[in-house]
């Protein structure tokens, strides 16, 4: 079983001030160096405050953050892609050949021996019916490929093809690694649903991490960022956790 890594590995520079100045270009006669030139700290911290309760999101589109994961789920790289405004690179299962996949337990497997046993019983047998598959699928391809090209390429390409199929019998559980861009806005909409007591728990852990980080690097900028209850009312109705004032605390000392 892995770890999660969650990293901010690049971001806009400045990007409380960037914000700033775009905000502050919509009203404005003078041009951007301008009023770059023009914001000091206090002025970034007053403004962009003044924005962020506003509500004025559109400025904050102007700033990007890039993050590496590893050591998460399909099930949760699944649910990543589906925030669509956003840039993504993952590893490829149909180039990569895992010879000794990584796996992420649910926590409550993992606190039953019963079902830890059966659950990584069931990721060892994947492991070795994909193995068994890659030698069968590749010696298939290597046979035929090899009376059309030079033996490099043939091996090459027959691993390739048996890979493809193969990963087939790989589980949601599979550990995969991803680096994805999203601009602040987009970050703001993901924190507030992934945030939230009812998302899953392992994307909900995820989106904390990410919260944590970017908030060190803009403050302001994502100092109401959150579940939609730490701004407002809970829109989860009857199925709501109960707890908002608890989550409020909770994420306003992330």
């Amino acid at each position: 079983m892995v770890k999660p890594k969650v990293k901010l590995i690049g971001h806009t520079p400045e990007p409380d001030r960037l914000v700033s100045a775009a905000a502050k270009l919509c009203y404005s006669r003078t041009g951007a160096e301008d009023i770059l030139e023009g914001l000091s700290g206090d002025r970034v911290d007053k403004f962009l405050n003044l924005l962020m309760e506003m509500g004025h999101q559109s400025p904050i589109e102007h700033a990007s953050f890039t993050f590496a994961v590893e050591g998460v789920s399909r099930v949760l790289t699944h649910q990543l892609v589906r925030h669509r405004i956003a840039s993504y690179s993952q590893q490829s299962q149909r180039y990569v050949r895992l010879e000794e996949f990584e796996y992420i337990i649910p926590p409550h497997i993992e606190e039953d021996p019963r079902a830890r046993e059966l659950f990584q019983r069931a990721m060892q047998e994947d492991q070795r019916h994909y193995d068994e598959l890659v030698d069968i699928l590749y010696i298939k391809h290597y046979e035929r490929l090899k009376k059309e090209e030079d033996d490099k390429r043939a091996r090459q390409a027959a691993e390739k093809m048996a890979i493809e199929d193969a990963r087939y019998v790989f589980p949601n559980a599979c550990e995969t690694k991803i680096i994805f861009t999203m601009n602040a806005r987009a970050l703001y909409n993901f924190f507030r649903l992934r945030c939230c007591s009812r998302a899953q728990w392992e994307i909900r852990g995820l989106a904390e991490e990410m919260l944590r980080q970017v908030r060190k690097v803009a403050p302001i900028l994502f100092k109401n960022a959150g579940p939609a209850c730490l701004t407002g009312p809970c829109p989860e109705g009857r199925m709501s956790c109960g707890e908002a004032q608890t989550v409020r605390e909770r994420f306003t000392r992330l």
